[in-house]
């Protein structure tokens, strides 16, 4: 079963053993290993780096999961492109999501050319800590000009947060609904016929993730003390749902639509007149291209009710962060390092931070107007655990699968 749900990470697994002797101790400028040209620039200025850069050639590539690292390599090339011999036409910053960023990073880690991608910012924890496990392939550097990132997010680099909430159109009979608890959403007498768009987990890893998350003892504990305020009653569990968390996945995936295969899609769908009143768990940030925000309801912004902490209970969506690395044949590594350090600081944040729902863990960057601090999602939200999916996803992502085959 497990093995089945890691054939590709496996395979990657075969491949880099007979190249990982090799590739380990590659040059990637003069004589230095791309470790010792880390552990250097991890040491220096931005300005410092600027420098080294300089004399790097050649295009300069990163991969990243969301379409906005395009447009944070052109404000990069914008101000250092000139100095680094780089521009629009050579250099450029590619969408891929996760699947196709390791597949073609395995193969330029495999390759004996070295013109592949120099960074690339990816999600999915579990699967980085994989890769990083496994092979040589990926690299760690944090910029010495970053103050007050927690421990826990240097290692992997987290570079943002992106969140994940429940929101439904409010207009018509959406107005009147209000969502105090978790359990409301997957319960039939509530929902009655209120539709409850997901992007399917088995094509959104990030989505499967928050599940899996749910059946760890500490959210279980939470959702069976929900049910319990909400019924006043202990919860009775299913025979394949060996505790609350189990539980409440089983119910959202039999109530969820997947009829949406995007996250864009979803909240430009929901946003039409005819599904007033459904609603979506989706990334935040797709409200960016509404018509209007004021057609939608966000659950965790509705007002905290009297002696409660949060609006809603035990959670109001999910957050998962995405991380920056370097590879080890990047051919301008000082280059990627110089771009790193453009994204952690306001400016190259500015791609992302126009707009709700990106969340920089430079505590120095401010969020959007109308948005709320990281902080205040650290306490809303379930956020994503790699090493407790890294360890679960082959049981619990089985149970996730044949519930939705059997929808």
């Amino acid at each position: 079963m497990k093995k089945k749900l890691f054939s590709m990470l496996l395979v990657f697994a075969l491949v880099v053993a007979s190249v990982m002797t090799i590739v380990a101790c590659t040059p990637n400028n003069g004589n230095d290993s791309i470790d010792d040209i880390i552990a250097q620039g991890q040491k220096m200025t931005t300005e410092q780096l600027l420098e080294k850069a300089k004399a790097e050639t050649g295009v300069f590539t990163a991969y990243g999961t969301s379409s906005r690292i395009a447009d944070a390599m052109i404000s990069f090339i914008d101000k250092y492109g000139k100095d680094l011999g780089i521009d629009n036409d050579t250099s450029k910053g590619v969408k891929k999501n996760d699947s196709d960023a390791y597949t073609l990073l395995a193969a330029e880690y495999a390759s004996k050319q070295n013109k592949g991608a120099s960074m690339v910012m990816v999600q999915d924890g579990a699967q980085l800590i994989l890769y990083r496990e496994e092979s040589e392939m990926l690299k760690n550097y944090v910029p010495s000009t970053l103050e007050g990132i927690p421990d826990g997010e240097l290692v992997p680099l987290v570079h943002q947060y992106i969140n994940k909430l429940f929101i439904w159109n409010k207009t018509g009979s959406g107005a009147d609904i209000k969502v105090t608890n978790v359990w409301q959403v997957v319960d039939d007498e509530f929902m009655g016929s209120k539709q409850l768009f997901f992007k399917n987990p088995k094509t959104e890893q990030v989505n499967k993730n928050f599940l899996i998350m749910l059946t760890s003892d500490a959210w279980a504990k939470k959702l069976a003390d929900s049910y319990k305020a909400l019924y006043n009653k202990d919860i009775v569990l299913d025979n394949d749902c060996p505790n609350a968390g189990y539980q409440w996945v089983k119910k959202f995936l039999t109530k969820a639509n997947f009829s949406y295969d995007g996250d864009s899609k979803i909240a430009a769908g929901l946003e039409k007149p005819e599904n007033a009143g459904n609603m979506g768990l989706f990334v935040l940030s797709k409200l960016r291209d509404a018509q209007d925000v004021n057609n939608f309801q966000v659950a965790a912004w509705q007002n905290v009710p009297q002696g409660k902490t949060v609006a809603v209970e035990p959670f109001a969506g999910f957050m998962y962060p995405m991380y920056c690395q370097i590879t080890t044949k990047a051919p301008r590594p000082y280059t990627a390092m110089l771009f790193i350090n453009y994204l952690m600081e306001e400016e190259g944040f500015a791609a992302w931070g126009d707009s709700w729902g990106a969340y920089s863990t430079n505590s120095n960057i401010q969020v959007n107007d109308g948005d709320k601090p990281l902080s205040f999602w650290r306490d809303t939200l379930v956020i994503e655990d790699a090493s407790y999916i890294k360890t679960s996803v082959g049981t619990v992502g089985q149970f996730i699968d044949t519930i939705i085959a059997g929808k």
